[in-house]
């Protein structure tokens, strides 16, 4: 599973750790990106989402519907990557 916001889009970063030496060697940044449930009232049905904080955020100001349709909007995810449980 890739490490993509499937609400905001966010990728984990790469760059470097930095020793005392000051001797680079690379490493990702990776996201707060956790599973989540959610009730999907329009279909009424149970999805899941990989979402980091941020994406939480955005659906705790926006809502869900509004959420999940800027996102297929700009492409961070499409209706068939959700997945439909029960």
């Amino acid at each position: 599973m890739s490490k993509i916001c499937q609400i905001t889009g966010k990728k984990a970063m790469i760059g470097n750790n930095v020793s005392h030496s000051k001797r680079r060697t690379k490493r990702t940044f990776d996201l707060n990106l956790f599973n989540k449930k959610f009730y999907y009232v329009e279909q009424d049905c149970w999805i899941s989402l990989s979402i980091c904080a941020n994406g939480l955020r955005v659906i705790n100001k926006k809502g869900l519907d509004a959420a999940l349709k800027d996102a297929v909007a700009k492409g961070y995810c499409d209706w068939k990557s959700i997945k439909v449980i029960g």
